[in-house]
This record gives structure tokens, sequence and C-alpha cells, in this order.
């Protein structure tokens, strides 16, 4: 899987939090980087809201092994 507008490849937290971003249902994924200038703020405000909805539980961000949030 990689980033829609790069093409660098999406880590399991990256498809998280597009999914936690921009729509549940989405198959179109979106690397840091990429999500942060959609939005308009800070790769490290990105970083950091992936980090709070782990904290906070949100099942996006917890996969069992071998598993990703896209399939």
């Amino acid at each position: 899987m990689n980033c829609k507008k790069c093409g660098s490849p999406i880590t399991a937290d990256e498809a998280a939090i597009t999914k936690k971003l921009i729509n549940r249902g989405t198959t179109v994924y979106f690397c840091t980087g990429c999500l942060a200038a959609a939005f308009d703020v800070a790769p490290e405000d990105i970083r950091q809201k992936i980090e709070y909805f782990k904290e906070i539980g949100c099942t996006l961000f917890q996969n069992p092994p071998g598993e990703t949030p896209y399939g």
C-alpha cells in the first residue's frame, strides 16, 4: 500500500490515521507528510494524534500481529 499523493509506503499507523481523519471506509491512504499538508498542520501534529488515539484505545490502531487496518 502506498500514499495516494506521493507514492511512499504506508505504515499501519498511517493507514489507521487516514481512516480516522478522512473516512473509516476509505481505500485510499496518505502518508503522515501528505496528511499534514492536506490539513495544513505539521507532520508532528499528525504523529501526536496517532499516539493520542493509541493511548485512548482507538481500535483502528490496535491490530493483531500480521494484520493491517486496510485488510
